[in-house]
């Protein structure tokens, strides 16, 4: 799309015209722009040229999380498959100590929302892949069969994934019922806390954008957020105060869970992300 077109396009969302439009990094997918329409007023556009743009999706994610929890997000001021524009959160991906417990505190307390059944009433996206969400009761056998096996089975057709690694993944999937735990519910999660998806400034966090939202265990996030170093001690130290970690989590469940963001990467980026899929393989004898 033009310059013109998409200031008309964001004109014609916004019923104002743009004042200025500027480059904006991060993002999978599509476009990313800062523009300003007031004095006073900076949003955040997304645009995404291809044939199956879902930007919808997003915005559902961003305004679901608005609706069922307190987790600071990007307000939604317009949204379509090819067009969403959200509010601009000031901040940058970089947390000191205190910054780190503040998320502590919004996760906690985001995954003390819950619901009857793990998924959720739609599929969404992570990354821009299709992630399903069918309602399962069991969270083993949501993780098993709708995130392991469906993004190594997704990865092998891409060929991204040989054979012999889909198989020990198959072979793996089955000891899972011993190898991970059944929350106490299931609980609303981000679904997608890497570094550049959380804002702050200074102490505070200011906003999680980009999420990849269902209801599952906890402890998916938690092992998330240390697969590219996204907190450390002091967020863990604090979540830990309001949310015991269970016993095991870091010796073990952490890299089986962190399978699955790898998984995720294989299929965006390439087959060097399946050494942390290896280890964990090797580990279980797989």
């Amino acid at each position: 799309m033009s310059r013109d077109a998409l200031e008309s396009r964001i004109a014609t969302a916004l019923g104002a015209e743009p004042r200025h439009i500027g480059p904006l990094s991060g993002g999978c997918i599509g476009e990313v722009y800062t523009v300003d329409i007031g004095a006073n007023d900076r949003v955040v556009v997304k645009y995404d040229s291809g044939p199956n743009a879902q930007l919808d999706v997003e915005a559902f994610m961003l305004q679901y999380l608005a609706d069922h929890s307190n987790l600071p997000v990007p307000a939604v001021r317009y949204a379509a498959p090819d067009l969403l524009v959200m509010e601009f959160v000031e901040g940058a991906s970089t947390f000191n100590a205190k910054a780190e417990e503040h998320a502590a505190e919004l996760l906690a307390e985001l995954h003390s929302c819950r619901a009857d059944t793990n998924g959720l009433e739609r599929d969404t996206l992570i990354g821009g892949l299709y992630q399903p969400n069918a309602q399962t009761s069991s969270w083993v056998e949501f993780f098993r069969d709708h995130r392991i096996l469906h993004m190594a089975h997704k990865a092998n057709e891409e060929g991204q994934l040989d054979k012999s690694m889909l198989a020990r993944i198959e072979t793996f999937a089955p000891k899972l019922d011993d190898l991970i735990l059944e929350p106490p519910y299931p609980s609303l999660l981000h679904g997608d806390v890497w570094t550049t998806n959380v804002l702050a400034a200074n102490d505070r966090i200011t906003g999680f954008i980009d999420p990849a939202v269902y209801y599952g265990h906890p402890e998916i996030e938690l092992a998330f957020a240390t697969l590219f170093g996204t907190f450390g001690d002091a967020f863990f130290k604090r979540y830990h105060e309001l949310r015991p970690i269970a016993d095991g989590f870091f010796d073990s469940r952490r890299d089986i869970y962190n399978c699955y963001p790898l998984l995720v990467h294989v299929r965006l980026f390439g087959s060097s992300y399946l050494s942390g899929i290896n280890r964990v393989l090797n580990r279980h004898g797989c």
